[in-house]
C-alpha cells in the first residue's frame, strides 16, 4: 500500500491511531534530535538498563500501544529525515510513557550476508512489539532499557 492511500487509510478507518499522528510527527522529529546527541547522554533517558518490563500488560494498554504502533509506523515514511528504527523506538517510547504505559528498548546486533556488523533496535510494551518487529529476528539483543513507571 502506498504510504498515500495507507495515510488515507488510517484516517478513514482508524481514528485513534489517527489522532496520534501530530504527536508521532513530533516525536520522531525529538527522538532525531536527541539521538544527535553522544549515547553516553541519551541512555540514561531510556529507562532502567538491563531491565525488562513485563510482558504482561491490560487490555487498554494494549490497544494504546497498538495504535501508537500504527501512527509511528505511518509517520516515519512521511519524515523528511531518516527514521531509522532506533528513532522509531525512542519515539514510541515516548508516546507509551506519556500514557503511564510500560515498555522496553532493546538494541541487538547480527551480521548481514557480507559478513559486516548491523545494529538494530526494536520496542517492546506487555506482548506488544510498538517497532522493529519487522527486523529483529537473528538479532542478538547487546543492551535493553526499561521504562517502568508503576512502584512495584
Amino acid at each position: 500500500m502506498s504510504r498515500l492511500r495507507r495515510l488515507k487509510h488510517l484516517l478513514l478507518h482508524e481514528r485513534a491511531a489517527a489522532a496520534l499522528l501530530p504527536e508521532a510527527f513530533w516525536r520522531l522529529l525529538l527522538a532525531r534530535i536527541q539521538l544527535l546527541r553522544p549515547f553516553a547522554e541519551t541512555a540514561p533517558r531510556l529507562g532502567v538498563k538491563s531491565m525488562e518490563s513485563p510482558e504482561a500488560a491490560g487490555v487498554q494498554e494494549l490497544e494504546v500501544a497498538r495504535n501508537v504502533t500504527r501512527a509511528i509506523r505511518v509517520m516515519s515514511r512521511c519524515t523528511p529525515w531518516k527514521s531509522t528504527c532506533m528513532v522509531r523506538a525512542v519515539a514510541g517510547l515516548r508516546m507509551l510513557e506519556k500514557r503511564g504505559i510500560e515498555s522496553t528498548l532493546y538494541m541487538g546486533v547480527a551480521r548481514d550476508r557480507a559478513g559486516k556488523m548491523v545494529a538494530h533496535a526494536w520496542l517492546r510494551s506487555g506482548e506488544q512489539y510498538v517497532s522493529g518487529d519487522d527486523a529483529m529476528q537473528g538479532f542478538v539483543v547487546v543492551e535493553k532499557f526499561a521504562k517502568l513507571l508503576h512502584a512495584k
